[in-house]
């Protein structure tokens, strides 16, 4: 009996990266996104300022790095997005992948065209209070999700215009998103460096970034820090999301995946970390107006982009062009996240339903467009009134709930029922080196350990949402759970799939399927006998998958 390794199919006319460094810089417009500018420095101020840098920097090292290495082989060897990347290496757990395409996660794009609306605030010396009721003017919410409110017809033009750019800026694939990258993914450090430069330089600084870097140790006993840590790393750098997975199918077969994981992880905190500069210096400038202590500052969430920015543009000269710098900033890292969770959609759709597709649009810029006006069509909840509770809504079940779930089976999927023999086998094929013993060893032990009791944990403590200090009615917490279910039923309901349509009962099926994970266990480079070169091993994945047959015939009799 040969067991299906999920070879790579080599496609010929596949598409790949013009130069290699374009996808490295993909990989860093991917993963370098608003949650960086705003979500790490909100998360760090929660959880004590340089507490939080112990879990956050820990986290990126047993499980940032390993599993993004994980993502990117698996990509680029099965030459496939990531739902049909993980429907070969593990069928029964396909389902995780499912939440690259689930249309909750592009809800990101619409923080930008909301926060560009900004640039009409009169960026003048004003104080706290007044720029926190400006921003309120802005959004003009309602006073609750209970109230829709009506269509905010500018930011609705703005979400429009935000998808209108980047159609075109994708619709010919990788092609012209390699070109586009070269600006989009460098120019935001420029604009962060200058207000750098500009916010240390201001009264009261220091005090900020002492509370950023000096830790709070008491607060290292808090488990919501490590559990923050963890999800802000899964978030951060899309572990979980596909998005990366999708990019590095599109990369040469031979390319060393370990030098674009540590340049896109390790620049990716780097950004985080210089926003939280940013960020608290400014925290300083503000605790020196007010008289008050950094830790009793009233800012919370997306408010950071409305409160804490200005207030660093109001210090600068000609301060309204670095105003609308700054948010055409937030738009270079917003198309920037969005290339990639459009591209991981139109590359799963493409894999398995690009004949028929193609047949019925004749053009792939068709399907783009399609992708693009349906993304553009489910924004618009976010442009109204009650945008802002909706947005906090999904950020809160998405962010923590969905995404701890499903990197918890990926890391089941690949790691455990996949392989990591196998993984380091494929790896070898691509590089001719297998991965060292730190890989393995996360791989293994470190990350599967960390990731479970994170999971648990987020269980057990899991708060509702809120924003500011509004905190949502049931019916709306209930509706953030089935937002948070849309992406982690499909991991059930992929396994029963599987089950399924397979020849034979369930009890075949299943039996078989154990059979064929035992001589996965003892192989060392595949399945097939030709790739086998340990008699030992080869004896004992046979008598697996004999026994495996021999409870199939007594069953059936």
């Amino acid at each position: 009996m040969e067991l299906d390794q999920g070879t790579v199919d080599q496609e010929p006319g596949r598409a790949t990266w013009k130069r290699q460094i374009e996808f490295t810089l993909a990989g860093i417009g991917c993963a370098v996104g608003l949650g960086n500018i705003w979500r790490f420095p909100y998360l760090c101020y929660r959880s004590g300022g340089g507490a939080f840098l112990v879990p956050y920097l820990l986290m990126l090292l047993v499980m940032g790095i390993p599993l993004l290495y994980m993502e990117l082989i698996l990509g680029q060897y099965m030459r496939r997005g990531p739902v049909h990347a993980l429907a070969k290496a593990c069928p029964l757990l396909k389902g995780t992948e499912a939440y690259s395409i689930c249309p909750p996660s592009l809800y990101w794009s619409i923080i930008l065209v909301s926060s560009f609306n900004i640039v009409k605030l009169k960026m003048q010396r004003m104080t706290i209070n007044q720029q926190l009721c400006c921003s309120y003017r802005m959004l003009e919410r309602t006073a609750g999700v209970e109230e829709s409110g009506v269509l905010r017809w500018e930011l609705f033009l703005l979400l429009l215009l935000a998808w209108i750019l980047l159609y075109f800026c994708i619709f010919k694939g990788i092609k012209s998103t390699g070109k586009v990258v070269y600006f989009t993914a460098l120019f935001p450090y420029v604009i962060l460096l200058a207000l750098l430069i500009n916010n240390v330089q201001l009264p009261g600084a220091m005090e900020g970034i002492r509370f950023f870097i000096v830790p709070n140790w008491e607060k290292l006993l808090e488990l919501e820090v490590w559990v923050n840590a963890a999800a802000q790393i899964f978030n951060s750098i899309g572990i979980g999301f596909g998005s990366l997975m999708a990019m590095s199918s599109y990369n040469n077969f031979n390319n060393n995946i370990l030098k674009d994981t540590l340049a896109i992880s390790i620049t990716n905190s780097l950004t985080s970390i210089l926003a939280g500069f940013v960020i608290f210096s400014a925290f300083g400038y503000m605790s020196h107006l007010q008289n008050i202590p950094v830790s009793e500052l009233a800012v919370d969430g997306p408010g950071l982009v409305f409160v804490v920015y200005p207030q660093a543009f109001a210090t600068m000269p000609v301060a309204p062009l670095w105003a609308i710098l700054f948010f055409f900033m937030l738009l270079c890292l917003g198309l920037d996240s969005q290339f990639a969770m459009v591209e991981v959609m139109v590359t799963s759709l493409m894999d398995e339903f690009g004949g028929p597709l193609m047949k019925f649009l004749r053009h792939k810029e068709m399907l783009v467009l399609a992708v693009c006006s349906t993304a553009f069509l489910l924004g618009i909840p976010h442009v109204m009134q009650v945008g802002i509770y909706v947005f906090q809504l999904m950020d809160h079940y998405t962010a923590i709930v969905s995404l701890m779930f499903l990197a918890f089976f990926e890391v089941l999927a690949i790691c455990g029922l996949y392989g990591v023999r196998r993984l380091s086998a494929n790896l070898k094929e691509m590089t001719g080196n297998r991965p060292n013993i730190f890989f393995k060893v996360c791989w293994m032990f470190v990350a599967p350990l960390l990731i479970t009791i994170i999971l648990v944990f987020t269980i057990i403590q899991f708060k509702p949402a809120r924003y500011e200090d509004y905190v949502y009615p049931p019916w709306a917490q209930g509706i953030g759970w089935v937002i948070a279910m849309a992406s982690i039923i499909w991991i059930p309901l992929g396994a029963l799939h599987t089950l399924w349509v397979l020849p034979g009962s369930f009890t075949e099926v299943l039996l078989e399927s154990l059979g064929q994970w035992a001589c996965l266990l003892y192989s060392e480079n595949g399945p097939t006998t030709e790739r086998r070169k340990n008699r030992k091993e080869i004896k004992i994945a046979v008598e697996a998958v004999q026994i495996s047959q021999t409870w199939q015939k007594a069953n059936t009799i």
